[in-house]
């Protein structure tokens, strides 16, 4: 049904993504922002600004023309999440009514603290959407390690009809109707991630991490809660499965973002040093303002906001944290 995909956005992402669908016998098409990654994906089948030493399948096709990835059957927005409504206004004068919109971007837009799905419904409307979401590395994907995610549509024959498109043996795709749960917990990790990796940087053990990280769950619940997510999604790959992954490893952009700024490196100094995106630095202050907008208690995902964007005094953060009222656990 999905035989040919178009993949909005060539960083490492979405060309990790490109190789799952080309290994799924799909024609690909991709699309690039800069012209000299389209050039090196479309003449030396490689990626060398954001996916270096991966060997790209010459069928790879890729463009710089927002109108070629459109006119896929299905199309995979793999753009960092602050730029998906711009993106998305390119797509739109060739998008074909009924073609499938499928969100693989984490995060919640700044100002508006609209989630993706909302983003693509309101840039997009004649898509139809689902989220692509779950435990992944770009890096480990591309050299086809085995990898397990989740793909949330309120279409059921969308969802079984993208998965058979897309899931590979080592690419397992398990499907849900909850498109808000799987977004949720996506976006709301990477600035657990941040907060992980400043408790590394900062020497505080891994008992702490583990205790972030749980209470860190516990906000995402709540705030699932207050949006209408199922809380079993959130105790799936999209939710704890990501949380999991993108908390204990240097591969997580966001994780390590969080243990240089732990080690006492400046924020501007270490995004300066980077050429992929660290959600989570971004997402913080959406996060914060969804939370407040539906009344729901984030004090860690707070304390991070205050870190990277209202110059907070990191252990001043951590001590009152830690100087919080002590509670009942599932409060």
């Amino acid at each position: 049904m999905f035989q040919r995909i178009g993949i909005a956005g060539a960083g490492a992402w979405g060309t990790a993504l490109a190789l799952v669908a080309r290994r799924a016998g799909r024609d690909v098409v991709l699309q690039a922002h800069e012209p000299e990654v389209a050039e090196a994906i479309q003449a030396r089948h490689e990626n060398p600004e954001y996916l270096p030493g991966i060997e790209l399948d010459p069928a790879i096709r890729a463009t710089r023309q927002p109108a070629d990835a459109a006119a896929a059957d299905a199309v995979l927005l793999a753009v960092p999440s602050q730029f998906l409504r711009a993106v998305c206004r390119r797509l739109r004068p060739s998008w074909k009514t009924g073609t499938p919109a499928v969100i693989c971007a984490k995060g919640i837009e700044q100002e508006t603290f609209a989630l993706m799905s909302e983003i693509v419904a309101e840039t997009l409307p004649e898509a139809r959407v689902a989220v692509l979401s779950g435990p992944t590395f770009a890096a480990e994907v591309a050299r086809e390690l085995p990898t397990a995610v989740t793909l949330a549509t309120d279409d059921t024959a969308l969802g079984e009809a993208l998965a058979s498109a897309l899931g590979t043996p080592r690419f397992r795709i398990y499907l849900s109707t909850d498109v808000i749960g799987a977004q949720l917990g996506g976006a709301v990790k990477n600035v657990l991630a941040i907060a992980c990796g400043i408790v590394i940087g900062r020497g505080l053990g891994d008992n702490a991490r583990a205790a972030l990280i749980t209470r860190g769950l516990a906000e995402i619940v709540r705030l699932g809660h207050a949006k209408g997510a199922k809380p079993e999604t959130l105790m799936g790959l999209s939710g704890i499965g990501d949380l999991a992954l993108t908390c204990h490893a240097m591969q997580s952009r966001n994780f390590s973002v969080g243990v240089a700024i732990g080690k006492g490196e400046r924020l501007d100094d270490v995004l300066k040093q980077r050429k992929s995106v660290a959600e989570g630095v971004f997402t913080a202050s959406s996060v914060v303002g969804l939370a407040r907008k539906a009344q729901v208690e984030m004090p860690i995902c707070t304390a991070i906001d205050q870190v990277l964007n209202h110059f907070a005094d990191i252990d001043a953060a951590i001590a009152g944290l830690l100087a919080r009222p002590f509670k009942a656990e599932t409060a």
